[in-house]
């Protein structure tokens, strides 16, 4: 017990619900995650309030550019064991910090028994709580071009544009060869506000960034169209969990 003088203290503690957070895939994307979810928490609870997290920050290194199944399952009991650490450490629910990896969401929750917030679901609530009806969504290569995650927004009735070769190729080159290593050149910046542009003129209503690194060329709050952020909506509603 600490040694007071002079005045009495009152002392309470704020009990949070810990929040297990799968990520390194890349580590800029673990850090805006965690830049998001204390700054929540401290919205919320006052400016000496932190988020209770759990972080474990994986090696992207081999858990990039997947493509066969060999690949995609060794990924999914990667991710399945951290979310198995995460839960055996403490945490309540889990987030996995990646859009690409959900494609192993399922398995990664068939692994633990606390929920784990899926990052699409989350973004689909939004869109169409706003009334979105027709949108494009841009990220990796199987984000625009496979069904885990574009069948969560067509599930709320919302519709896609379907997905360009050349604007896949363009982003996914962007994002493997400058974000995920941490380099946002004018260039990738010019090619994604031509991308956006261009997207408004097919008559999409809102772009969704199905990518974590994307904000890093991406004016989010001020752009040719609205601008749905993956990752800011994620992390809103992991801080909702953790703020009970």
């Amino acid at each position: 017990m600490p040694c007071v003088t002079g005045s009495t203290f009152h002392f309470w503690e704020i009990i949070l619900r810990k929040l297990g957070l799968i990520g390194g895939m890349s580590w800029l994307s673990t850090r805006t995650y965690y830049e998001h979810l204390n700054r929540l928490v401290q919205a919320s609870e006052g400016l000496r309030a932190s988020a209770p997290l759990l972080i474990e920050n994986l090696d992207f290194a081999g858990l990039q550019r997947l493509s066969t199944p060999e690949e995609w399952a060794h990924a999914a009991e990667v991710l399945a064991d951290s979310a198995r650490r995460l839960e055996a450490a403490g945490a309540t629910a889990l987030i996995i910090g990646a859009n690409s990896m959900h494609k192993v969401y399922d398995k990664v929750a068939a692994a633990v028994s606390v929920p784990v917030i899926h990052i699409a679901e989350c973004v689909a609530d939004r869109v169409a709580s706003d009334g979105r009806k027709k949108v494009a969504l841009i990220g990796t290569r199987n984000v625009m071009l496979e069904s885990f995650y574009r069948q969560k927004l067509i599930a709320r009735d919302i519709e896609l544009l379907p997905p360009e070769m050349p604007f896949v190729d363009t982003l996914d080159r962007i994002i493997y060869d400058e974000l995920l290593i941490g380099k946002a050149s004018r260039q990738s910046e010019r090619e994604l506000k031509t991308i956006l542009t261009n997207l408004e003129q097919d008559g999409a209503e809102a772009v969704v960034l199905g990518c974590t690194e994307l904000e890093m060329i991406v004016d989010v709050d001020a752009n040719v169209l609205p601008i749905y952020d993956c990752t800011r909506i994620h992390a809103e509603a992991a801080a909702k969990w953790i703020l009970g």
